[in-house]
């Protein structure tokens, strides 16, 4: 975490130490809003429990590059207990939250093997994050996972990839182009970015290396209900964006309504009425949802819960009625902050800094104040938007912007170290390290989805019959 996100004022080294007596702090999720309260309250008089159901902290803004085989899962995801391991005081619990008791002040959870867990608080720190959003269509997760987790770009990384392999063996030309066709659904910073890495893999890294087909002849279409890409870069920016994505060979159609997918294809609602695109390989990219976990505190709390699920807290993020436990994150419904990894960790510190401004006795309520560090946004190799305090830049200089800003959030400097190693072979040749996928668990259908694949036995193919 880079050191001015920080605000460390006094970090509450002047704490007295209360002896058996300490404050208990409760943190549900190691994520952008949950980890860095865990640090600034880390090796201070108080007890600290980090719940979360993985054991890792994700730097989901570069998902889209493990997806793509640039980077590993471990560079983005390093263990929450290794970046932990020098607070004394933090103990980190792998259980999943089920419940909150905001009047006995518990929280209840399960361990693996169904190990019930329960925890007392003094204060509560709720930063469970969001999930994947099909505005009321949950069946397109199957045929169009997202890309929240390590696991959803593991699982994309073998479709996408599998998808040429598919195309390599396709004796039909129009199934060979069905699987040369990848729909990626939203236009925002993340369906962008994976799109231009797609096209990127297609034209560079895998040049030469098929008898059958020409990999750069890969059709990749981003399509989205709105007007424009990136809206929240502004009409200058995203114009600009629009064009590298027509540099790079991104067809990108918007005004296109998703309204049905399925294993062959997406179907589109446009001004011109319906169409059909034939792609057997979708990204689903188009919005988000808070954790259910939201909905269970706004309803215990007797606050306001948002069509998104996100539940809205008093101006310095408490809930109602319950100064001791604070939200943060995509979880919150407040003076319409953005969804963004800036917001979770300026909400976590606000919070974690409260707690310890409470120890001193100081229990004024003050407004969580948002700084707005500005946005930006790759669309390819060398290709960049950024919009930071009035300066917009596109093209190689936000490319630099970029870059800087994503390996100084990243956590670690060596994560950050062997990031950079590993853009290089990406940015000065064609090598993609990270192209590792295997046909077991699928029957020998690379298209075969998750969900269908229960079936198979352990070396991938179908259990024998009877």
């Amino acid at each position: 975490m880079p050191k001015f996100l920080r605000r460390r004022v006094g970090r509450g080294r002047d704490l007295p130490d209360p002896g058996s007596n300490r404050h208990r702090v409760v943190v549900v999720g190691g994520g952008f809003g949950g980890l860095p309260a865990c640090r600034f309250l880390s090796n201070l008089p108080i007890d600290v429990t980090l719940i979360d159901r993985r054991n890792h902290h994700l730097f989901q803004p570069l998902l889209y590059q493990v997806a793509t085989g640039i980077l590993s899962p471990g560079q983005i995801a390093p263990p929450l207990r290794h970046i932990l391991r020098g607070a004394e005081n933090v103990n980190v619990e792998l259980a999943e939250v089920t419940e909150f008791d905001l009047e006995r002040k518990l929280v209840h959870a399960v361990r693996p093997r169904q190990e019930p867990l329960t925890v007392s608080y003094d204060s509560l720190i709720v930063a469970a994050g969001a999930g994947q959003s099909y505005f009321g269509h949950d069946e397109f997760a199957l045929h169009a996972p997202g890309m929240k987790t390590i696991d959803d770009a593991i699982e994309l990384r073998r479709r996408i990839l599998g998808a040429f392999e598919m195309a390599e063996t396709a004796a039909d030309p129009e199934d060979q182009r069905e699987w040369l066709t990848i729909a990626v659904v939203g236009a925002g910073p993340t369906g962008v970015e994976i799109a231009g890495q797609i096209r990127e893999l297609a034209s560079r890294s895998l040049t030469g290396e098929f008898r059958r087909l020409d990999p750069a002849s890969l059709r990749v279409l981003v399509l989205d209900a709105g007007k424009e890409p990136l809206p929240a870069f502004g009409d200058n920016l995203s114009g600009r964006a629009a064009r590298e994505l027509k540099a790079l060979g991104v067809e990108l159609r918007m005004g296109a309504m998703v309204t049905g997918i399925d294993e062959t294809g997406v179907e589109i609602k446009t001004a011109n009425g319906a169409e059909r695109i034939p792609a057997r390989t979708v990204v689903w990219a188009a919005g988000v949802e808070a954790s259910p976990l939201a909905k269970q505190l706004g309803a215990a709390a007797g606050a306001k819960v948002d069509h998104a699920g996100r539940v809205e807290p008093l101006p310095d993020l408490t809930l109602p009625g319950h100064p001791e436990v604070f939200v943060v994150g995509d979880m919150v419904a407040l003076n319409d902050l953005p969804g963004v990894a800036e917001v979770a960790m300026q909400g976590s510190l606000h919070a974690a800094n409260k707690i310890v401004h409470r120890l001193r006795g100081d229990t004024e309520a003050r407004p969580f104040e948002y700084r707005d560090l500005g946005s930006v946004a790759a669309i390819g190799r060398f290709r960049a938007i950024c919009s930071i305090k009035g300066l917009r830049l596109s093209g190689f200089p936000g490319w630099v912007v970029w870059s800087a800003v994503h390996l100084v959030f990243l956590n670690g400097w060596g994560n950050r170290a062997t990031t950079l190693l590993r853009w290089y072979p990406w940015l000065l040749g064609h090598n993609r390290p990270e192209r590792v996928f295997s046909v077991a668990h699928t029957g020998g259908d690379l298209s075969t989805p998750p969900a269908e694949r229960a079936h198979l036995e352990p070396g991938g193919y179908p259990a024998p019959k009877g």
